[in-house]
């Protein structure tokens, strides 16, 4: 059970495992965790929100949970992000990344920006706000992307300096021209993917090196790639990336998590 607090709300995801309950004692038992959990943090049950997150066997994809569409604004480092607490197993903001999201907001200065697999677009915010001369958010899902929009709003970030794209990554990244485009550039793919609007799965085992060559393509020099995954068997082979390879996720996963291995992350600057 992981129980992720925003402000005065409380999200839990259960995640799979084996036990000897019935379908009934389990609902029980969960229901005493999501009340337990409230009372122990002193948070209103009523702002408690409990998640069942499966095993994702065979092309199964986490799918939409509930039309409730319990959305609250959240406050991070000074900017802001809407959540949806009740419609999706993920909430909008991946709360592991935030070192992550200050570096890159350091980083960000008088920079043009590429964001993929941009999410709700948290990492465009932390970009914008650090000075970026402009943003690039990319994203297959429309309501992903219109969210993003959204969240840059909700900071103030209005200008046509920031575009939003809806797209398969590697599409849009072979609809680039062969050019020196961006100076940084964050890239956070799913560890698997098949979307119905693309021909191809996605996985990350394999697809990797082509997916941060072609990123690394498309930077100038000196550019920076921030390339994370939360895939725990994943193999990361330098050698076959045209740029130098640095692994920091002990300084991006926040000291606050009990699982140091909730992603892993990596710093790439272009030869």
């Amino acid at each position: 059970m992981v129980v992720d607090k925003y402000d005065d709300h409380l999200h839990l995801s259960e995640f799979e495992r084996p036990h000897d309950r019935d379908l009934a004692q389990h609902d029980d038992w969960l229901e005493l965790m999501r009340v337990s959990a409230a009372e122990a943090l002193d948070v209103p049950v009523s702002n408690t929100f409990l998640k069942r997150r499966g095993m994702q066997r065979g092309k199964a994809q986490h799918g939409r949970v509930s039309q409730e569409r319990y959305e609250i604004e959240v406050e991070e480092n000074g900017l802001k992000f809407l959540v949806n607490l009740s419609d999706y197993v993920d909430t909008g903001l991946f709360l592991d990344h935030r070192e992550t999201r200050m570096m890159v907001c350091n980083e960000s200065l008088d920079k043009d920006v590429l964001n993929l697999f941009a999410y709700t677009g948290s990492f465009s915010v932390y970009a914008a706000d650090g000075g970026a001369k402009s943003t690039t958010t990319v994203d297959l899902s429309s309501r992903y992307l219109d969210w993003a929009e959204r969240n840059m709003e909700l900071n103030g970030f209005t200008s046509a300096a920031h575009n939003y794209v809806q797209s398969d990554i590697r599409e849009y990244l072979s609809s680039l021209p062969q050019e020196e485009l961006f100076d940084l550039a964050i890239v956070d793919p799913p560890t698997f993917s098949n979307s119905k609007s693309t021909e191809q799965d996605w996985v990350i085992q394999e697809h990797y090196p082509e997916l941060l060559n072609s990123v690394l393509n498309r930077l100038r020099p000196g550019g920076i790639i921030y390339f994370s995954t939360n895939y725990r068997r994943f193999k990361f082979d330098e050698s076959f990336i045209r740029g130098d390879c640095r692994e920091i996720s002990k300084q991006t996963v926040p000291e606050d998590f009990r699982n140091k291995r909730i992603h892993r992350c990596w710093r790439i600057e272009k030869y």
